[in-house]
């Protein structure tokens, strides 16, 4: 309740009655209450206080009268619309009187023991769908997705059939349904062939990565991701090691050499490279395995986008290759459903599986049981498979566009992905910043990431950018990327 909010000190010079004004009052232009909002009856006020039921009303009726308060027959105090406007020149309590809020004497940047702020991050605009033109990777086109039927599977779970399901504390349980779902309908397409036992519900593909590190790797261990490559893998690792090993790639994929060796853990996206797009070829998949049983390595795959393949014959996972369980598999949801959702799921040996189980409770538990129901019920019911196909044909078309107008704006700067996907990578001209571009770009509406954040030295690198195609219309792809020539010809 609002009330828990307000205290008074009775070894204080002002009166009490002060003292309520101006928590109010203070409270008011924090914007911790809001316009139009109810105040604590007198009552509960004084009871919550514990002053006198008149020092509260006294209080009430002073700002009232100085405009912060409207007093409503039989209902009761409210915040002054006023509020907003500022009008209280004549007020007994001014704004310049309020005591300001306390801050915190605590040096706590001497107690971190690590300082992820201070990392690179990929970063975008949060406001990035008011822009007209936002070539961004890893958001959603809202009008693609079958709402009807995500309503329809959210109706069916708040069932009082299925309302245990979800209701009740799993502790570090899965929703069984939605593990059968997975088991039935996404591990084989991929060729994975595991055990219910086998497969780790999680809060999307990057929570599944924080607790693999955070169970695997010690700060004496070397491990090992790709460059460029994923830069929040990069970052999880560097907070338990710094024995980071950059690997690079070339167009098989991850190149298998001597600076491989050590590493304990690799991470590698090898169905399509983030954010190159390239695709492992089957005979680098088969080196990369042989390699990891030589050196007693254990591979963490990040199928991120399985579900977007649409040039051709699905790529099998890599896991699907494991033979003696040192491919641990991270699949997610949230590409194909919506980003927000935040579901995905590991597999891997039940060794491994249990005590992940085990980290995972101590987290959260287990990620809340009505989305897992919900999950559930739409690939139950077939919707997952049909929204897919609905993607397939938007995509396919959207990559399509894309690529032929980057051949006709930007000749040479970037490569059709193989597997399919939802972006291209693009290589500029040398001396090209793509962050200068970017900025110059958004003025013009126009939204694209520069690429040197993937890449573990930055230097030399900052002609790269990624340019997605998921959240923006087909119709809107080619005068966008006109738009962006315009701004490139002008720098």
């Amino acid at each position: 309740m609002r009330e828990s909010l307000f205290q008074v000190e009775r070894q204080e010079m002002t009166s009490l009655q002060a003292q309520i004004r101006e928590m109010l009052v203070s409270a008011m232009l924090s914007g911790q209450m809001a316009p139009g909002s109810p105040i604590p009856s007198t009552r509960i006020m004084a009871k919550r206080l514990k002053v006198s039921r008149n020092t509260v009303m006294l209080a009430y009726q002073a700002l009232s009268s100085d405009g912060y308060l409207q007093a409503r027959e039989r209902s009761g105090f409210y915040v002054s619309a006023d509020i907003q406007r500022g009008n209280f020149q004549d007020a007994e309590t001014k704004p310049s009187q309020i005591k300001p809020k306390p801050v915190s004497t605590v040096d706590w940047s001497s107690m971190y023991r690590v300082t992820p702020s201070l990392q690179r991050n990929i970063r975008k605009p949060a406001n990035w769908h008011e822009y007209p033109y936002p070539f961004i990777y890893g958001q959603a086109d809202a009008a693609l997705f079958p709402i009807a039927a995500w309503r329809d599977c959210t109706r069916q779970a708040m069932n009082r059939k299925w309302m245990d399901a979800w209701t009740s504390d799993r502790f570090n349980e899965d929703d069984p349904m939605l593990i059968e779902q997975i088991h039935q309908r996404i591990l084989p397409r991929r060729g994975i062939m595991a055990d219910k036992d086998q497969i780790l519900v999680t809060l999307g593909a990057q929570n599944a990565l924080y607790m693999l590190a955070s169970m695997l790797v010690k700060p004496e261990d070397t491990v090992a991701v790709e460059d460029p490559g994923y830069p929040d893998m990069r970052n999880i690792f560097a907070l338990k090691t710094e024995k980071i090993v950059s690997a690079n790639l070339d167009s098989q994929g991850i190149i298998i050499d001597e600076k491989l060796d050590g590493c304990k853990v690799v991470f590698t996206t090898p169905s399509h490279q983030f954010p190159t797009n390239v695709t492992m070829s089957a005979d680098r998949r088969k080196e990369l395995l042989a390699w990891a049983e030589d050196h007693n390595s254990v591979i963490i795959e990040d199928d991120y986008e399985f579900e977007t393949n649409y040039t051709g014959d699905p790529t099998p996972a890599l896991k699907s290759r494991d033979r003696d369980g040192r491919v641990i598999y991270i699949g997610s949801l949230s590409k194909s459903l919506m980003p927000g959702l935040r579901m995905g799921f590991i597999v891997a040996p039940r060794d491994l599986i249990n005590e992940l189980r085990s980290l995972r409770r101590l987290m959260f538990r287990h990620p809340p049981g009505n989305n897992q129901r919900v999950v559930a019920l739409f690939l139950a019911l077939g919707h997952h498979d049909a929204l897919i196909n609905k993607l397939h044909r938007a995509y396919q078309t959207r990559w399509q566009t894309m690529g032929d107008n980057l051949k006709t704006l930007f000749p040479g700067w970037a490569k059709s992905p193989g597997f399919g996907g939802t972006s291209y990578w693009v290589s500029g001209p040398d001396g090209l910043d793509a962050t200068e571009l970017n900025k110059r770009a958004m003025e013009d509406g126009i939204v694209m990431e520069p690429g040197e954040v993937f890449f573990t030295n930055p230097k030399g690198n900052e002609n790269y950018f990624r340019l997605g195609f998921s959240s923006i219309p087909n119709e809107r792809i080619q005068p966008g990327l006109e738009g962006l020539k315009r701004v490139f010809d002008k720098m």
